[in-house]
Formats: structure tokens, sequence, C-alpha cells
């Protein structure tokens, strides 16, 4: 019988290897890009917002280690047919719970960069500049320490 950690080992593999909605995504409305230069991960999300103020598609596409691939994935998935405002009050902590297994600090970041730039494209919609975005001075706003370790800045 498998303990808790192997089945959340399985989790994690099982959305890297079969990513939820990962590829580009030409009907968004909303979209946003980010990377973490300290390890290079980089996804970037696409949404499509309906007039009932829900998350009525979510994409992905990226490039990164197991860990951010897959939390992109599980965080995709978890968001559709989600209120703007339920995606909104979904926390970093969240976030970190929903991947599952317990990371390292310097892990955190790389579960949460999808996120951050989810949290970014609920406020950019497409046809406005969709820049990929530094994590190492945004994850300085909301995380604002909420997940504890170094900043990014710290780490060398």
């Amino acid at each position: 019988m498998p303990n808790e950690q192997d089945i959340y080992e399985e989790h994690v593999l099982d959305h890297y290897e079969d990513p939820y909605h990962r590829g580009p995504f030409e009907s968004a409305t909303h979209a946003h890009a980010g990377k973490n230069p300290l390890c290079g991960d980089k996804i970037h999300v696409d949404l499509r917002l309906d007039e009932n103020g829900r998350v009525a598609e979510a994409w992905f596409d990226g490039e990164g280690c197991v860990i951010s691939q897959a939390s992109a994935s599980m965080l995709i998935e978890a968001i559709e047919g989600k209120t703007i405002e339920e995606v909104k009050e979904f926390s970093a902590n969240e976030m970190l719970d929903l991947f599952g297994p317990k990371l390292t600090p310097n892990r955190q970041k790389c579960c949460l960069l999808v996120w951050k730039v989810v949290q970014t494209a609920l406020h950019s919609p497409v046809g406005d500049e969709c820049e990929e975005e530094d994590l190492s001075s945004a994850l300085g706003g909301p995380l604002g320490g909420s997940v504890g370790g170094p900043s990014l800045g710290e780490e060398q």
C-alpha cells in the first residue's frame, strides 16, 4: 500500500507527463507570462473569462522543472469554472496545498510561479502589453513573505 507521499508524487508525475490544457489557446481574453530567472522556469497562461465573471477556459504553456510544470497543470485544472473572485482569493498557501508534497522555500518558488502568473493574468486583458514578468522582483508583491524562505533576490 503506497503512503501518502507516494500518492502525491504519482499525482505530480501524472500532471507533468499528461498536463491539463497545455498548449496555445487562441480564444483568450486575458493572458500573462512569467519566469524565474534563477532556475529558468517559464509559464504563459491564457484565460477566457466569460460574461458571468467566471474562468470559462484556462490554458498554459511553458518550460521548466517537474514542479513548475505539474503545478501549472494542477492550477489550470482547478480554476476552470471558478469565479474571478474565487481565483483572486486563492492564496499561495492554498497553491502549495494543491501541489501536495512539502517543498523547501527555494522549490516553493517553482510551484508558485503559475499562481503568480494567473493572479496577474486576471488583470491583463489580451491586447494590452503581455510582457514576461521577471519574478525576482514580482515575488516581493502578493507573496510578500507569506511562504517564508529567502526572496529570489537573496538567492545566488
